[in-house]
């Protein structure tokens, strides 16, 4: 989108690439990548209903990622092109739709737009009571975050650039990555030197794969490869990527890799096979929102203290080392510690305005109805900007009213708030663990890192 000018009006976006659907999507603050009708300026997803003369369209079942004309839906749901993709993926022994969900009784995600909402149906006293309600519970329960900046010498290769460089390099993150590293140095999941010491005869005392969940491109997994000599490499990631580690992972001879092209909300950890017997790290750096929740219940399921199997499954993991983001995508039906909200009597409702605040913190003008700065939604959603009712105009003057410093702190408040309890519950499963801030903000603003650690 373009930049905002001084008069306030924010300029208008480019136009397309030739060819290119004229729809913009304004979470992701581009045009639509699908290309133009022959007879349109819009794709089939994104055709006006005025202009395709037909009714209207619905997600498709299959891949909820683009819609079809609701009168057409039954004859392209038998010829959608990832219906054998869907199909093979649900016949995998790793594949559980929802096992890491939460629960059906959880209830159902609710979008961004439905929890701003929410926050304007508040009466100005309620919206006040919240706030004082945040700061309170932040006084009283939230786990101060310690700044961990760790950079070993381990990392001398990838901190000095000395890497393939058909490998897509940013100083950045690499920082980010060489710190999450050393804080799992620094917490003993990763030995000195281990390079030797992994690959050894020594290999029971420490990590022998890695699973790296939400993975990307992989290059976090790619620096533990490189550093710390790690052998077995799995990686979970729903989308598809370019550039990805993979070519030059499966260049070491060393290394075996299998990437696992699947929800975290539906992987089943005991059902791979090549993980059964070995002792792992489950690692993530940006787990968007709810991705972070689901990771520690994939790896430390309520199932795990009901059979020995499970039980068994527990042992098997080393420790974790997850960096938290994008909390405004947090959902009340995945959140892993709801206990430790009911103690401190944060009702549902409660939450997912918590959630909605927490994007304060990186975003300093959350309150503008035109504001692009969010994160990306993980739904398939396309929204735009939303401007208050009338009747809402009052809770919008308090929200602007509020110094953006003020607001900052508050989005921390509810970001710390959140994280505590998912700390809380990995200790209650008996993990040694902490919270740490592994970057400094200039370096990303989102650098809070969950590691812990298995003591059995």
């Amino acid at each position: 989108m373009g930049r905002t000018p001084a008069n306030g009006k924010r300029s208008p976006p480019p136009p397309p690439p030739p060819g290119r659907c004229h729809f913009w999507l304004p979470s992701k603050r581009r045009h639509c990548a699908n290309s133009s009708l022959p007879s349109s300026q819009y794709c089939g997803n994104h055709l006006p209903e005025s202009a395709s003369g037909a009714g209207s369209r619905v997600p498709c079942p299959v891949d909820p990622s683009h819609t079809v004309l609701e009168e057409n839906l039954e004859a392209h749901v038998g010829k959608c092109p990832l219906k054998k993709q869907v199909a093979a993926l649900a016949a995998q022994p790793y594949y559980s739709k929802g096992i890491n969900s939460g629960g059906a009784e959880a209830g159902r995600g609710i979008t961004s737009a439905e929890k701003r909402a929410a926050v304007y149906r508040l009466t100005e006293d309620e919206f006040r009571g919240l706030l004082g309600k945040i700061r309170s519970v932040h006084a009283a329960a939230a786990v101060a975050m310690r700044e961990s900046y760790l950079i070993t010498s381990a990392c001398d290769k990838w901190m000095g650039g000395q890497v393939d460089r058909k490998v897509p390099y940013q100083e950045k993150h690499v920082a980010q990555q060489a710190s999450i590293v050393g804080n799992m140095e620094e917490f003993d999941l990763l030995r000195k030197g281990s390079t030797e010491v992994v690959a050894g005869e020594n290999v029971a005392a420490s990590a022998q794969a890695v699973v790296e969940f939400g993975a990307g491109r992989g290059y976090l997994t790619q620096v533990l490869v490189d550093c710390y000599g790690i052998r077995n490499v799995f990686l979970v990631e729903r989308r598809s990527y370019k550039l990805k580690a993979d070519r030059s992972l499966r260049q070491n001879e060393g290394v075996t890799l299998k990437r696992l092209r699947i929800d975290i909300e539906d992987l089943n950890l005991q059902g791979i096979e090549a993980l059964r017997g070995l002792k792992y790290l489950a690692i993530g750096k940006h787990l968007c929102g709810p991705a972070t929740d689901m990771t520690m219940t994939c790896c430390l399921p309520e199932q795990y203290d009901q059979t020995e199997e499970r039980v068994h499954g527990k042992r098997n993991l080393h420790g974790l080392a997850l960096a938290t983001c994008c909390h405004h995508l947090c959902q009340w039906k995945h959140y892993a510690n709801k206990s430790f909200l009911s103690g401190l009597s944060i009702t549902e409702e409660e939450f997912h305005a918590m959630t909605w605040f927490s994007s304060w913190a990186v975003d300093g003008d959350h309150s503008s109805p035109d504001s692009y700065v969010e994160v990306e939604d993980t739904s398939s959603e396309i929204r735009e900007p939303e401007k208050p009712d009338p009747e809402n105009i009052g809770i919008e003057k308090i929200i602007r009213s509020i110094p953006t410093g003020e607001r900052a702190s508050l989005g921390f408040m509810c970001k710390d708030i959140i994280d505590t309890g998912r700390l809380l519950w990995l200790r209650h499963k008996g993990l040694v663990a902490d919270l740490v801030s592994y970057v400094p903000s200039n370096i990303s603003p989102e650098n809070r890192l969950l590691i812990a650690k298995c003591t059995s």
